[in-house]
């Protein structure tokens, strides 16, 4: 068994261990529809070796009214088997998606109990940058016995942020661009209305990223934090358009090592589709 040696690597971390026996890769690219791109289709095109396509596009639980709602333990377990992941493996992400959706599947796995993951830090983008080595075609796969997955921990429902409005028991951040968060209109991704959570405060997923995608120092991301209005002693609820770039901020905040955070799985989705939630819309007075 290997252990990872933190929860984002380096390429050259990678690159050195590639093979390793309990060491696999997984590709978490998952892009929006506008992107007008097929994720599978370029797995399959190239890939880092070895590496095995995660889908986390069809990981949900389509049995929740949720919009892309949190797969079950069931879900998860049956679609690591069926990649060949086995309970004592060590997990490395990565994705080639501009809203960096191996945060999304680092935070499925590691709410749902996986230990032992990891995030290819500036992902497949960077590995190419450095010309390091792809593979393309389908890789052949042994599937494992499924593994253990627990019910979601850190995970927040509509009725939870609801009440939260009232106790202010976590601090709300929201994920999307602030065009989205306090502008007017309709949403340009997911549609219905721009807008907020009352009470929320934004930080742009991609402040905590460099221009080549991997993550800022972590003195760099207590000061984005922090300027968002951010108290890091304090709770933290995570938002976004749909439960994937507020995982961002949830893994940069576990980078500054606070853990007492949490995501709101519906987001802005299910929020705006109620008539009956509250919402703001417009700039801060």
């Amino acid at each position: 068994m290997i252990t990872l040696p933190a929860p984002l690597v380096t390429a050259d971390w990678l690159a050195a261990n590639l093979g390793a026996p309990g060491l696999m890769i997984l590709d978490a690219s998952y892009h929006l529809p506008a992107a007008a791109r097929d994720a599978a289709a370029e797995f399959a095109a190239a890939h880092i070796p070895g590496a095995r396509f995660l889908g986390l596009a069809s990981l949900f639980d389509a049995g929740s009214p949720v919009p892309y709602a949190f797969p079950t333990p069931e879900q998860l377990a049956e679609r690591l088997a069926s990649l060949g992941v086995g309970a004592d493996d060590a997990i490395i992400i990565y994705d080639d998606s501009a809203i960096r959706t191996s945060a999304r599947a680092w935070f499925v796995l590691t709410a749902s109990g996986r230990g032992n993951v990891a995030i290819l830090d500036g992902g497949l983008g960077k590995w190419r940058a450095e010309a390091r080595t792809l593979e393309g075609g389908a890789p052949d796969i042994t599937p494992a016995a499924p593994a253990t997955f627990a019910a979601p921990t850190r995970v927040r429902s509509k009725a939870d942020m609801l009440a939260n409005i009232e106790s202010r028991a976590e601090q709300v951040l929201d994920a999307r661009g602030a065009d989205r968060v306090y502008g007017s209109g309709i949403d340009p991704v997911h549609g219905g209305p721009n807008g907020r959570i009352p009470g929320a405060m934004n930080l742009p997923f991609n402040q905590v990223l460099n221009a080549d995608g991997t993550y800022k120092s972590a003195e760099e991301l207590r000061a984005a934090f922090t300027a968002a209005g951010i108290d890091l002693d304090a709770p933290v609820a995570a938002t976004c358009g749909s439960g994937v770039t507020a995982s961002v901020l949830m893994f940069a905040m576990h980078l500054l090592g606070k853990h007492d955070t949490a995501l709101y799985d519906g987001s802005w989705s299910e929020w705006s589709a109620d008539p009956d939630t509250p919402k703001l819309q417009g700039p801060e007075a």
